[in-house]
């Protein structure tokens, strides 16, 4: 019962994520999100059961539960992208990722050395040990990817505002600890009792990660990506709006700003009317992001960081911008009626 809802729930989190993955900033999140929960519910999830309810033979018995293994490995490899993209987008560091990637290629290494998996069937259950090398990669990975994960919660919860959006993401990564805590302890004592307690709360997580996805998709947006300013600027430099962020601190709104846009001012009626516009400007903690329309006004947005998420939503706030004040927006391209 348990897997046929998390089955269905998987299945229904997939469309979701394909039908609105415009939600999710960039759709490159949304493709990585579809993979995470497709290799643990759909690959891993389904792979395990078979293999540890269903007794087929001794050699295919043992490629379904090495496939589950190398799926499960793939599943964290996943996640840990997602949890990487929620500090910065598209900001995959080669350490730990190349350390992760290694230990999952000796794991598949290891599945071609004789015995290193072996499969011992009685009436009610079917059990699986493995070599000393094969668990030891397994644990390794495992507890490193945890690490990983509790490295990268607190530092997201020191830089992001929103804390009541990080707190749900420590929570969720405490949760990990349990599926990946009572697989270590199968591996160490091959009880099927842990082995049944590890999916029941790999499950439980997974079904954490799809209701975060289908219910705050924003998640990838507002944690670390930090909007000081809006402003949206006439072609002749005129400011017609502007908003500050309540969360912005102190030192954004010094002296500096006020420069930097007296600049703007002059780059944007100097570059709107020609092909080589400048779209980023760069200070030591902050980038200023300009996006030109057709119309003839340009939104400019002072954020922490230049990324793809930001850029995608510039241009859906300039778009609708646009379709809201079309009328006066053409009536003001005559600079003698501004």
């Amino acid at each position: 019962i348990g897997y046929i809802f998390i089955f269905c729930f998987g299945i229904f989190t997939l469309i979701h994520l394909i039908r609105f993955k415009e939600n999710y900033g960039v759709k490159f999140i949304a493709y990585i999100n579809f993979l995470a929960v497709f290799s643990a519910i759909i690959i891993h999830s389904s792979l395990y059961l078979i293999s540890i309810t269903i007794y087929f033979s001794e050699s295919l018995n043992l490629i379904l539960w090495k496939l589950s293994t190398a799926s499960g490995f793939l599943s964290f490899l996943f996640i840990s992208v997602i949890y990487t993209f929620l500090k910065e987008y598209k900001k995959i560091p080669d350490f730990p990722f190349l350390y992760f990637l290694t230990l999952f290629g000796f794991l598949i290494g290891s599945f071609f050395i004789p015995d290193s998996i072996i499969i011992e069937v009685n009436i009610s259950t079917i059990n699986y040990s493995f070599d000393a090398i094969t668990k030891s990669i397994i644990i390794l990975f495992q507890g490193s990817i945890l690490i990983y994960f509790f490295i990268l919660t607190i530092m997201i919860y020191q830089q992001t505002w929103n804390k009541e959006k990080a707190k749900k993401m420590i929570l969720n990564t405490m949760v990990f600890t349990f599926p990946i805590f009572s697989y270590i302890l199968y591996l160490l004592s091959e009880l099927p009792i842990y082995r049944e307690i590890h999916i029941l709360t790999f499950w439980i997580t997974i079904l954490g990660i799809c209701i975060i996805l289908l219910k705050q998709p924003e998640m990838f947006i507002e944690l670390t990506n930090q909007i000081y300013y809006i402003n949206i600027y006439h072609k002749s430099g005129i400011l017609l709006y502007s908003y500050q962020h309540d969360q912005t601190k102190n030192e954004t709104d010094s002296a500096i700003w006020g420069n930097i846009l007296i600049g703007l001012n002059h780059i944007l009626s100097e570059f709107v009317d020609k092909q080589n516009q400048i779209d980023v400007l760069q200070t030591k903690n902050t980038d200023v992001i300009v996006n030109y329309d057709d119309v003839g006004f340009a939104v400019v947005l002072i954020v922490n960081r230049k990324n793809a998420i930001l850029q995608n939503l510039m241009k859906k706030f300039a778009r609708e911008f646009r379709n809201k004040y079309k009328e006066e927006l053409f009536e003001i391209q005559d600079l003698n009626k501004l």
